[in-house]
């Protein structure tokens, strides 16, 4: 019995009807690049936020997290609130008329908050499954996943691309999924080497601040760049090759905002390659290049993100890097076969005797997308 059934139970005295999970997400390399056109690579991992729901008068809220059951009105203003992922869901299902007329709703996860590992598109997209299977409609796959990503980006607030969302409700066991935003292409690749996750302990909010900052930068230098390059769809249409013309037409950091989307694009193309061939070298370094660029050109590391990935590098890890919108979150360390456990143990002590404290430091193989659960 998961969690969320066992919580439905306890607080509302009777049993689901239904549930369903979804997958947190790992994000190999393409960071910043899926709302700005370009491709992304991530994995769905193993740790999954399960929702439980039954037909009810009323929406009624509760969460391992937040054991007090919200009343919830969904046509109220959003509150700052785990639950206004849940009410903006509810409300682009009854856009598209596949609400129920109330619910009862439990929720519980695995995936850690604020990591950096999509607990919101988790909980949305399970969400979207579990309310739908009230009733006689059924919204799968891509419709799925661009449902939550707008309960997300629409209702709730946050800016983000579509990646998330995308993963969450497609991912295969054992594959990574190129997913090419400009033009919606889903490629699956094969990824059956284990990645070790190591929490950088700061948690960070997406809803406002560092990351709509940044989306804005961008929009901006990409209008500048249209003064000039016409045609041009997006920042991560832009070639690698016109980088020396485009960037001294910008302003110091929207060039580098831009750079680091052009080179992103190219690595994110080149690692589906690695993986196309099995080449986990390969795909090391373009991690360890990756982060470079997060920290340089988008500023969106942090100083303990730094040194697990210069710490992991050291003890013998393939490649590391931040994962997730940044400003907290986690690092994914790929290491060599059957190592995840000494590189683990080793970046642990290194980051104790810097920072005091020792990071939860995990394990995942590439899982699958959202799917119904037992009740």
């Amino acid at each position: 019995m998961s969690s969320a059934v066992a919580l439905f139970r306890d607080r509302f005295g009777e049993s689901p009807v239904v549930a369903a999970s979804a997958p947190g997400r790992v994000n190999l390399l393409g960071e910043h690049t899926d709302y700005n056109g370009g491709p992304v690579l991530p994995i769905a991992i193993e740790r999954r936020t399960t929702v439980a729901a039954g037909p009810a008068d009323g929406w009624h809220f509760v969460s391992t997290i937040d054991p007090a059951i919200v009343e919830a009105d969904i046509d109220a203003p959003m509150q700052k609130s785990w639950s206004s992922y849940l009410v903006g869901v509810v409300r682009e299902l009854r856009i598209i008329g596949t609400a129920p007329p109330g619910a009862r709703v439990a929720v519980s996860s695995t995936v850690p908050l604020g990591a950096g590992l999509s607990s919101s598109a988790a909980l949305t997209v399970a969400a979207a499954a579990g309310l739908q299977a009230l009733t006689p409609w059924q919204v799968e796959g891509r419709e799925l996943a661009d449902l939550a990503w707008r309960a997300e980006h629409d209702q709730v607030g946050v800016r983000c691309g579509r990646m998330d969302q995308t993963v969450a409700a497609l991912a295969q066991t054992g594959h990574a999924l190129l997913f090419e935003t400009g033009s919606g292409r889903v490629t699956q690749l094969p990824m059956p080497h284990p990645i070790l996750v190591v929490e950088t302990g700061v948690s960070h909010r997406l809803t406002g601040g560092a990351l709509n900052e940044r989306r804005r930068e961008c929009e901006e230098a990409l209008t500048i760049l249209r003064s000039h390059w016409k045609g041009l769809a997006s920042l991560a249409a832009l070639p690698p090759d016109a980088l020396g013309s485009a960037l001294p037409l910008l302003p110091g950091t929207l060039a580098r905002r831009v750079r680091h989307v052009v080179t992103e694009t190219a690595r994110t193309r080149r690692a589906a390659g690695c993986l196309a061939d099995g080449d986990m070298h390969g795909l090391g370094e373009l991690l360890v290049a990756g982060h470079a660029s997060l920290r340089r050109d988008y500023e969106s590391t942090l100083p303990e993100a730094d040194a697990i990935v210069e710490s992991a590098v050291r003890h013998g890890a393939l490649g590391a890097r931040l994962t997730g919108a940044g400003w907290g979150g986690a690092v994914l360390v790929l290491t060599p076969a059957g190592t995840e456990s000494r590189v683990a143990r080793l970046v642990q002590a290194d980051f104790a005797v810097r920072f005091g404290r020792k990071p939860p430091a995990w394990t995942t193989e590439a899982s699958d997308g959202v799917r119904r659960e037992p009740v």
